[in-house]
């Protein structure tokens, strides 16, 4: 008997190592090695020209007419994939546990075996009664949706040459084994080989396959990087289960674009598509509060109209809290150091928090404009009109800059009622009627044109984050009494740079907050006496 060899591999790039160790000697990524037991070599592969399988032809003789898409039944579905499946093809469905996937493919299964497309759902995770008891709720029954509950490979293989189905659904293809493997099932070496023969016998047989794929605490794809680059497209499944919204994103795509988002509720009856996104995320927005304001993002081809809201409150601690929920954390940091040094409100010592409201995360920089005015109105304690927008990003000179897509983010926004728009002043109006637009050239330009930082707010809301300033012995170093929320003076540290200027006047005119002193840029006593 041969001595079994094992080894450790890398998930990301399948590179094969004696020993483990916590970074991949070949592509460099961290605590990606696995163990698994090494194959025998088998029988060798022919020599380079040794046989011809399918001989060369021309490409333009190709005949691709039986490889238009299927729609699927299902319209969110089918904006994602551009059109529905393709016949051959092999699409990967990743998400976390509990979120819908399975429930959403067997919508998908029940929607085109009612079209006459014979239908194959190879379960490995749930037993068959389990499925029809969920097919019952969901009414996905039909005639032409079988169902396998099988897990090893040659079976599963064996009942999709049988039943010879139009699209076969392999929920997961981490419970699929191959016995002449001696890994276990879900490790590297079954997934991989798994994946190839899905694939080989999709491509044989010219069906649509679809594997569904677990994810790991990272949120990205278990198993080997090869199998997303062997499947033809890689689905995202995404959504909060605190909320009923689940989205749909093509993270590769061979056969069209990868930037469509597909909407999806979750409810009692199943996954229900979203007709009017915007609409939904405004629902419950409450008017007239300080901190919150409207943003329109595009996602894909699509606007989405979602709140904003910040929240900015004198902090207990010595290191200040900055907590996000949908939005990058990092981008947070540079645009409330943007604010401390172009506005003049000293977030030094204060929590700041941003949400996205609805489960969306915001990635494009449009959302800079609106995160910026939602932190000052609630430091100011001023509410922002309900009926207005906000687009922009916003560079390190506080100015303003110009995105894509501004005429379909403006006409999203008056179609669900909103009458004013702050835009970078080289916007282009686009004549909407209804709409107004409030051209803002800085950060700074927009939070004097909505109050945000005025004598009033810093003198009468000292509790709310824009301190209020006392005097204090001349030459004094400003600092924050936490119990009272006022700025107390000591001592100063020497300052022998004349780099720092406490003129009043900043790059925008407005005012530069001295690093020196923590009164906001709204006056106090001078330092330099």
């Amino acid at each position: 008997m041969a001595k079994v060899k094992i080894v450790h591999r890398c998930t990301d790039c399948g590179a094969a190592f004696p020993k483990w160790g916590g970074q991949c000697g070949s592509c460099g990524a961290w605590n990606t090695l696995v163990e698994e037991v090494d194959l025998p070599v088998g029988r060798s592969a022919p020599l380079p020209g040794s046989s011809i399988g399918e001989p060369a032809i021309p490409l333009v003789t190709v005949n691709s007419d039986q490889w238009k898409a299927w729609p699927t039944g299902i319209d969110e579905f089918d904006r994602v994939l551009g059109g529905g499946l393709i016949p051959g093809s092999v699409t990967l469905v990743g998400g976390e546990p509990g979120i819908g996937k399975s429930t959403l493919l067997l919508q998908l299964l029940g929607k085109m075996s009612s079209r006459d497309h014979r239908c194959l759902l190879v379960s490995g995770e749930e037993s068959a009664q389990q499925v029809k008891m969920r097919a019952e709720r969901l009414g996905a029954l039909s005639t032409d949706l079988w169902i396998a509950p099988e897990t090893a490979l040659p079976v599963v293989l064996a009942h999709i040459r049988s039943v010879k189905p139009d699209v076969a659904v392999i929920d997961s293809i981490q419970t699929m084994y191959d016995p002449e493997l001696p890994s276990a099932p879900g490790s590297v070496t079954q997934v991989r080989e798994c994946a190839h023969a899905f694939t080989r016998l999709a491509k044989e047989l010219g069906i649509a396959v679809i594997l569904v794929g677990h994810v790991t605490k990272e949120g990205n794809l278990a198993g080997p990087r090869v199998l997303e680059h062997l499947v033809d497209t890689v689905l995202s499944f995404e959504g909060d289960r605190h909320h009923g919204l689940r989205m749909l994103r093509a993270v590769k795509h061979r056969f069209g674009a990868t930037g469509e988002l597909g909407l999806f509720e979750m409810l009692e009856a199943g996954l229900v598509a979203v007709a009017d996104p915007s609409s939904m995320f405004l629902s419950d927005r409450r008017k007239n509060v300080p901190g919150s304001i409207v943003v329109p993002t595009i996602e894909g081809q699509r606007p989405l109209l979602v709140e904003v809201q910040g929240l900015v409150a004198i902090s207990p601690l010595s290191v200040p809290r900055r907590g996000t929920q949908g939005f990058e954390q990092s981008r947070l940091a540079v645009l409330l150091a943007v604010i401390d040094r172009r506005v003049g409100l000293g977030t030094g010592m204060l929590d700041v928090f941003v949400s996205v409201v609805g489960g969306v995360r915001i990635t494009e920089p449009s959302a800079d404009l609106g995160v910026m005015l939602a932190v000052l109105s609630s430091s100011s304690d001023e509410a922002l009109p309900s009926d207005l927008v906000a687009i922009g990003e916003v560079g390190l000179a506080g100015e303003v800059r110009q995105v894509t897509h501004m005429t379909q983010r403006l006409t999203e926004s008056a179609r669900v009622g909103m009458k004013y728009a702050v835009v970078p002043p080289s916007t282009v109006d686009p004549k909407i009627p209804g709409l107004t637009l409030i051209r803002v050239g800085s950060i700074g330009e927009a939070a004097v044109e909505f109050g945000l930082r005025t004598k009033k707010a810093t003198k009468e809301r000292p509790q709310m984050g824009v301190l209020k300033p006392i005097h204090g012995p001349p030459g004094g170093q400003a600092r924050l009494d936490t119990s009272l929320g006022e700025i107390r003076r000591g001592p100063a540290p020497r300052r022998d740079l004349g780099v720092f200027r406490n003129d009043g006047l900043g790059d925008d005119g407005l005012g530069d907050a001295d690093p020196f002193r923590n009164d906001n840029g709204f006056g106090g006593a001078d330092q330099d006496e």
